[in-house]
């Protein structure tokens, strides 16, 4: 599998994540045999530390840093919340134009509090029957996450009822199903799409095209007569 770098300086590198994709090696997912990690240290030939989490089924923005010393200092600057994480999803249904989830995770017996800011970007309809409705529609949504707790997004849409398309087991099996009958489409439809924070006295900015099978979804939703 072929990685894109889309930054790198003298002590940071990132990339642009493929959906499927794990960060590193982990006894939950022992079907898979290829890492970002591994393909990164293999392309760069050195050795790189994830600096932040991205789960195997998001796409897009994974930083990594080229020294245990830098790893420190990023990793302080992630958990002071000083990064501007952005993100994109379309989801089932129609949403308000802006919104603030505030609703605490709870994960290994512990429960803290987690905030995800999002607005929508774009509405779209699908000429196809869902339930006692006579159309599918869905929101194309920029998200702003305030914290960093596990499967934040994924579980704050769905709590809302309006999940991520393709997601499992947090989103809606019927609209699942749907997209991949109709569309063969089985991705998860959640992107990395920038972070942004301060370090070495300058702006930091890395950006990450959206996937080919986002891209594809967003053609779909957009040309819903075909």
């Amino acid at each position: 599998m072929e990685i894109e770098i889309i930054y790198q300086d003298q002590h940071l590198v990132a990339i642009n994540k493929p959906h499927g994709l794990l960060v590193h090696r982990t006894k939950i997912a022992n079907d898979a045999d290829v890492f970002a990690l591994q393909l990164l240290r293999d392309k760069i030939n050195q050795k790189v530390f994830p600096v932040h989490r991205l789960d195997r089924k998001t796409a897009g923005v994974l930083l990594f840093t080229k020294s245990k010393e830098a790893l420190s200092e990023i990793r302080e600057i992630f958990n002071a919340r000083k990064v501007a994480k952005t993100y994109v999803a379309i989801v089932r249904g129609h949403l308000n134009k802006a919104g603030v989830i505030d609703y605490a995770l709870t994960e290994n017996g512990k429960t803290q509090e987690a905030i995800t800011e999002y607005k929508v970007l774009k509405q779209f309809e699908l000429p196809i029957p869902m339930g006692k409705f006579d159309t599918s529609r869905y929101s194309l949504l920029q998200i702003t996450p305030q914290t960093g707790r596990f499967h934040q997004i994924r579980k704050h849409l769905a709590h809302i009822f309006h999940p991520i398309i393709g997601d499992r087991p947090h989103g809606c099996n019927k609209q699942n199903k749907l997209w991949k009958d109709k569309f063969g489409m089985t991705t998860m439809l959640l992107h990395a799409q920038q972070l942004q924070f301060d370090y070495c006295k300058t702006t930091v900015t890395i950006k990450a095209e959206l996937s080919p099978q986002f891209k594809e979804a967003l053609a779909i939703l957009e040309n819903p007569n075909g």
